[in-house]
């Protein structure tokens, strides 16, 4: 069954407009189809995290977030697939397959609960038949060393409080179908 409905606005359009960064990875360039290690478990992936890099921050710039979303799920919010917070403002890469507290991910951050109802990562999983989904995976560069908000906190406010706090913003998109 093909889901047949217009395209969902990019994100960043209905947010204050900031700085740009750049943002690329290693295992995929802006528009490419994701390899499925990147698909979650449920649509036959491995549910691994891309690499992520990124440069242009602000000199002001205190810390970084990372969100993945896909604004094409049909659920009227789109799906919230990634989001790390009180990322060090040293670091400027992450490794593909970061997990907290253990592989690749930087000391201190917070991981939210996805829309999957999982802690961390969660890959590209749209319904099957459906047309391309972008998964949108954004740094944000923020004023703040730390937004002091707990990995509980639900993800809409999680990113209000990315918004109050974005100095620049830079994104990478890849697309899935399955």
């Amino acid at each position: 069954m093909r889901l047949d409905r217009a395209q969902a606005q990019h994100p960043h359009e209905a947010l204050p407009p900031v700085e740009s960064m750049q943002v690329w990875s290693a295992d995929f360039q802006d528009g490419d189809r994701l390899d499925p290690k990147h698909a979650h478990g449920s649509a036959g992936g491995d549910n691994v995290s891309p690499n992520l890099q990124w440069s242009g921050a602000p000199l002001e710039t205190q810390s970084y977030a990372v969100t993945c979303f896909d604004p094409d799920a049909p659920t009227g919010s789109g799906w919230w697939h990634w989001l790390i917070v009180d990322i060090p403002v040293t670091v400027t890469t992450l490794a593909s397959g970061v997990v907290l507290d253990g592989v690749g991910a930087p000391e201190g951050c917070v991981e939210f609960i996805n829309d999957f109802g999982e802690r961390g990562y969660g890959g590209a999983a749209p319904p099957p038949g459906d047309r391309d989904h972008r998964y949108i995976f954004t740094v944000h560069a923020l004023d703040v060393p730390k937004l002091g908000i707990s990995g509980d906190t639900p993800n809409g406010a999680v990113g209000f409080n990315l918004t109050a706090h974005t100095l620049a913003r830079g994104s990478i998109a890849g697309v899935y179908a399955h």
